[in-house]
């Protein structure tokens, strides 16, 4: 189906969101991966400790970001790569809220962009045991991939809602949402100007 997207995955340092250590980007044109990127991030002191559990996880250590570049640089790169793109992501809250709170512990504008779950989105529509990325990647037909390293991941997510998109007919990722019933998220300006649309100015006063 035609579907316009970019999938993004994070991995982290430790258990706080301002922690990105990893991210990939997969972008999508008319149901087609059509581009792929995998950048390292220096997090930021003093959220830049690296857990002994996260590490056994993803496999980054400090020594393979400590010459990587900040979310400073990494959200323009983010910002150019994805452009006005729904950025999806599997428990899209966990990755939207990376994006808040890196952009957020540097002091600078969290970024204006829609979000939606993929996650959710195999819940309505796939019958699974397991909703993880690698069980809902391969129902979607997308198997063997390196699961938490950040670009496999972004392209298992891609893949998810490609087949998801195909299966409901939907044309573009605004109707699979609806089709699904799982709601677009937002984060930045854009999720104040959804809040007052949706519930008008008098709800935030």
């Amino acid at each position: 189906m035609p579907v316009d997207f970019t999938a993004i995955d994070f991995e982290t340092a430790n258990s706080s969101g301002a922690s990105a250590c990893s991210v990939g980007l997969v972008k999508v044109r008319d149901g087609r991966v059509v581009d792929r990127v995998h950048w390292y991030i220096r997090p930021p002191f003093p959220h830049d400790e690296f857990s002994q559990w996260n590490v056994r996880i993803h496999g980054i250590t400090p020594a393979m970001v400590a010459d990587a570049p900040g979310w400073g640089t990494r959200v323009a790169g983010l910002r150019e790569f994805a452009g006005d793109d729904v950025l999806v992501a599997h428990n899209a809250g966990f990755d939207m809220g990376v994006i808040v709170k890196a952009s957020e512990a540097l002091g600078i504008p969290v970024p204006d962009y829609r979000s939606l779950c993929s996650l959710q989105v195999a819940r309505r529509t796939y019958h699974l045991d397991s909703y993880r990325l690698p069980v809902a990647a391969r129902a979607a037909g997308f198997e063997d991939f390196s699961h938490h390293d950040a670009l496999a991941d972004a392209e298992a997510c891609a893949a998810i809602v490609v087949h998801a998109a195909a299966r409901h007919e939907a044309g573009d990722i605004e109707q699979l949402a609806h089709i699904t019933r799982v709601r677009l998220g937002a984060i930045g300006p854009v999720a104040l100007r959804d809040d007052r649309a949706a519930h008008g100015p008098m709800a935030l006063q």
